[in-house]
């Protein structure tokens, strides 16, 4: 269903007069023109999904089934959650913990530190 242009201005101002004044004021500091009612949302975190199509819960499910840890705490799941969505999200902060774990599990393995 198309609608025109009028009618799309005419919802605006509509919708524009329905607001409470400091939801107006919020608009006239963006600016009118600039404000779209219509925007599509974005999508929240939660259905978010990484290059293999996975969500952050279910990459979090998977991890946490895998280890081998019967009775990890709270804390270590918060963690992984944590690094999960920093990684989804390219926050250069998650990746940059990421590339250091991997690089220091390498020194340690090429030190003898470490089995594996």
């Amino acid at each position: 269903m198309s609608v025109s242009k009028e009618e799309a201005a005419e919802r605006k101002q509509a919708i524009y007069e329905s607001l409470a004044p400091r939801n107006r004021r919020y608009i006239d500091r963006i600016g009118y023109e600039k404000w779209d009612p219509f925007e599509e949302p974005k999508d929240p975190i939660e259905i978010r999904k990484d290059a293999t199509k996975r969500t952050s819960q279910q990459l979090v499910r998977e991890f946490l089934q895998s280890c081998p840890m019967d009775d990890y705490s709270n804390t270590y799941g918060r963690g992984v959650l944590d690094m999960c969505i920093g990684i989804i999200n390219n926050d250069e902060r998650y990746k940059a913990m990421l590339d250091f774990a991997i690089w220091y599990n390498d020194l340690l393995q090429r030190e003898g530190k470490k089995e594996g």
